[in-house]
Order: C-alpha cells, then sequence, then structure tokens
C-alpha cells in the first residue's frame, strides 16, 4: 500500500509540476536572493542539530552515558536513511540498530525513540493548535472545502490514540524526569522556530504576502497530514499537502506553492547528507 501511494502521490506531483510549467517554477526559484537560500540552509541545519538535542537530552537523563557526538551520528544516519533509502518503516530503524550496535540497552533506546516523536509530534500539535481560530475561520467560511478536507483529520487521531494507549508504559522513565521532557519540548521548538523562518524567508524571496503565524499554522498541518501511513517517507504526501495548504487556504499562488515544496523537500535532504558518512561505522558498530 505504501509503495503505491507513493507512486501515486509522486505521479499526482509531477502531473502538477508539468500542468504549472517548469519554466515558471525555474523563474520563482531565481527571484529568491542567494541570501535568502544560504540564510535558509543555516537554519535547517540548525533544525537538525536541535532535532539532535531533543534525542540527546532523553538519552543522557536515562542514564546511558551516551555522547554528542553519538547522538549526532545516529541522528544524521536517521535523517540520511529517512530522505534518501526507501524503507517502509522509517530511518528511526538506523538509529536503534546503530544504539543497540553502540552498546546502550534495547528498551532504553526504544522508548526514547517513542518519546522523542512524541515530543515532536507535541510540538507541532501546539503549533497546530495556536493557529486553529485561523483554520476555523477559514473552514466556516469555505463550507464545501472544509467539508472535503476535516474527514481526513479522523484516522489520524485514531492512529495517534492507539498509538498512544499500546505505548503509554514506555513513557515511565520520563514522566519522572519532567526537567528532560521541557528541554526536549525547547529543542523542539528551536527546531520548528528554523523550519518556520525558512518557509517565511523563501515565500518571501517569491514575492508572496503571507504572515509568519499562517505560514506555522500551515507547515503544522502539512507535518500532521504526512503522519497518515500512505506513502514511503511521506514522499508525494509532504508536497502535494504542502502546496495545498499553502494555496488553497495561505492565498499564494500555485506556482510558489509547488516551488516551496520542492525546495522544503531539497532542503531536508542536503541538510541529511552527512549521514551517509555515519551508516556505515554505525552499522559495523564502531564507536
Amino acid at each position: 500500500m505504501r509503495w503505491f501511494g507513493t507512486i501515486l502521490t509522486i505521479g499526482l506531483l509531477i502531473y502538477l509540476l508539468s500542468q504549472q510549467g517548469w519554466a515558471e517554477i525555474a523563474y520563482a526559484i531565481s527571484k529568491i536572493a542567494w541570501w535568502r537560500f544560504i540564510l535558509a540552509i543555516i537554519l535547517v541545519f540548525i533544525s537538525r542539530f536541535a532535532v539532535v538535542m531533543r534525542w540527546h537530552v532523553l538519552m543522557s537523563s536515562a542514564g546511558t552515558g551516551i555522547t554528542f557526538r553519538q547522538s549526532s551520528r545516529l541522528t544524521f544516519a536517521m535523517l540520511f536513511a529517512s530522505n534518501f533509502l526507501p524503507t517502509t518503516i522509517g530511518g528511526d530503524v538506523f538509529r536503534l540498530a546503530g544504539a543497540i550496535r553502540l552498546g546502550f540497552d534495547q528498551a532504553i533506546s526504544v522508548a526514547s525513540l517513542v518519546v522523542d516523536r512524541l515530543v515532536g509530534m507535541t510540538g507541532m500539535a501546539m503549533a497546530f493548535l495556536l493557529s486553529l481560530p485561523g483554520f476555523i475561520y477559514y473552514y466556516t467560511n469555505q463550507p464545501a472545502v472544509g467539508s472535503m478536507a476535516i474527514p481526513w483529520l479522523r484516522p489520524l487521531g485514531n492512529k495517534i490514540l492507539r498509538f498512544l494507549q499500546e505505548l503509554s508504559q514506555t513513557l515511565t522513565i520520563w514522566l519522572h524526569k519532567p526537567r528532560s521532557l521541557v528541554n526536549a519540548l525547547t529543542f523542539t521548538w528551536v527546531h520548528m522556530i528554523c523550519t518556520f523562518t525558512t518557509v517565511w524567508l523563501l515565500l518571501g524571496g517569491m514575492a508572496e504576502e503571507i504572515s509568519f503565524w499562517w505560514v506555522m499554522g500551515l507547515w503544522s498541518a502539512t507535518y500532521l497530514v504526512t503522519l497518515l501511513p500512505i506513502s514511503i517517507n511521506g514522499m508525494g504526501v509532504q508536497e502535494l499537502a504542502l502546496t495545498y495548504f499553502y494555496v488553497a487556504i495561505g492565498g499564494i499562488s500555485a506556482t510558489s506553492g509547488l516551488t516551496l515544496a520542492l525546495l522544503m523537500r531539497a532542503l531536508q535532504m542536503i541538510a541529511s547528507l552527512p549521514g551517509a558518512f555515519y551508516i556505515p561505522d554505525i552499522m559495523a558498530g564502531r564507536k
């Protein structure tokens, strides 16, 4: 199903790109000042290190003795696997395998990855809730679109609920360490602020007038949609959801929406490239 979903969503994305015209997308990219690209890359790398620190805080608070260097190597390997390897399980498998090979407790490693994901989801849910009044206003004034879009959230809510019920026991370690959870959530917000600012910078370079508040809400909505397990690593789904939300709700042009989707995927892939150097050593169990 995920292979089918991936092929379908990427096919739809290619169709939209062909309909919009590659020349228009290239022109939209050319309008963005070079300093915006440089700043965007810097922000994406900062956000990646915030993701590293989020997991590092959780592993350290569990008494594993993990070093920042080890956390960085394992997390960047996870990011590389998520962006480049066609795995249906996700890059966290590589991070878990690496942690076990380095001698860290398997149960704690698994639990830390679960909590890491939950903290990330919590941060995005907070951002979405902060923008909820804007979504309510939009959907109450667009009944046709709203009636189509709202049911999409129901399977996502059910999935998250089952996930929390099945894995609630893994939270035991960190429920007694609230400070580590707060620190992890802080690094999640650093990651998110960098991501939102990157989107806002790129859209500003394409002369799209959109508030930072809407950038935050629409990106968090895109993130929640990509949690649905309908494609490998969210390929195609992220791009389509991002284009839909920013064009239909954010009011930007279709060309800018597709360009933004391509640029954000490209930046994420660039920022994960260091992981390619770490995967061989991690899988070999070298410290």
